[in-house]
């Protein structure tokens, strides 16, 4: 298979306070030396429509600034 599609990401999800399809935002929740685990949030009420666990996506490493 092609890395083409190693990684996808969602643009638009239900949202059920909405009631309709909304645009959503992707945001890293946490990092594991294992995974990454991002949440996607609706564009309009910033409700929580859903999570996407990236296996190998990371070393571990937390960088702040």
């Amino acid at each position: 298979m092609a890395e083409q599609y190693r990684d996808l990401q969602a643009h638009s999800l239900y949202c059920s306070r909405c009631r309709v399809a909304r645009k959503v935002r992707e945001r890293l929740l946490l990092v594991l030396p294992g995974y990454d685990l991002y949440e996607y949030r609706c564009e309009v009420c910033f409700s929580s429509v859903g999570t996407k666990k990236v296996s190998g996506a990371g070393s571990g490493k937390v960088v702040l600034r």
